[in-house]
């Protein structure tokens, strides 16, 4: 117990040696927010009796995760393993690799980065066929990577391709309703609707070469637990303690 407290100042200790429920650390830079989140994990494990498996802690980056299994790995006695220690998208990646099949995907997906999701748009670009706007007869793959961007963007809001999808429809029908001259904003709905059509083949064309983005990850785990409560049940039960860095 000293060992973990050791060389913390009060707050720092408080936040370690913290009861149940939730708790939030406002600190900046420096101030040693992973070295209470690492020396948080090693009290729940040793003092608490808390079993490895059931604590889970999420960061944004692998450098992050990497550092923070590391500095764990000093703090725990030798034997202590199963710990779930990753950054958002790994967590994801792991959930899926044991469920997608419960959500009608392959769990033997290959996860895209985003030079290999440029690859495959245009390898499949003839299907893109109802796009004007955004296919310029000069440089017809010109915003291939800006149509990415706005993919990933969708989802990081958690908006899927049929949401996106309708949303635009609903855009067309209210231009076909609307005596506006504003020519400027029916530009901007047929743009939206290309946008959201794209976005919907696109998806489709992942599924069919059982691929996947990062940003899928978050997003079909979240579809997996709003789908399959069972599922989202026993991770519940599995962790007792969620500890999120950089929230």
């Amino acid at each position: 117990m000293n060992n973990i407290l050791e060389n913390l100042n009060d707050e720092q200790k408080q936040a370690v040696t913290y009861g149940d429920g939730p708790f939030l650390i406002v600190a900046g830079a420096g101030t040693g927010k992973t070295t209470v989140l690492t020396k948080r994990i090693a009290y729940l494990i040793l003092e608490k009796g808390i079993k490895p498996d059931e604590v889970l802690a999420l960061t944004f980056t692998e450098k992050a995760a990497k550092e923070m299994e590391e500095r764990v790995d000093i703090l725990l006695p030798y034997g202590f393993v199963d710990l779930w220690i990753s950054t958002f998208h790994s967590f994801c990646d792991r959930i899926l690799k044991q469920h997608a099949l419960d959500i009608g995907l392959s769990n033997d997906y290959k996860l895209l980065t985003e030079t290999d999701q440029w690859v495959l748009i245009r390898s499949n670009f003839d299907r893109f066929n109802f796009l004007k706007y955004y296919k310029p007869l000069g440089n017809p793959t010109k915003f291939i990577s800006a149509m990415i961007k706005f993919f990933s963007r969708l989802k990081d809001e958690g908006i899927s391709s049929k949401e996106f999808l309708e949303y635009a429809e609903n855009l067309k029908i209210s231009k076909r309703g609307s005596d506006s001259n504003i020519e400027v904003m029916l530009d901007e709905k047929d743009r939206i609707y290309e946008m959201a059509c794209s976005y919907d083949l696109y998806e489709k064309i992942l599924n069919e070469n059982n691929s996947m983005d990062f940003g899928g990850l978050i997003n079909n785990t979240l579809r997996l637990f709003n789908e399959r409560p069972h599922i989202l049940e026993k991770y519940r039960n599995k962790f007792k303690y969620i500890l999120i860095d950089e929230f």
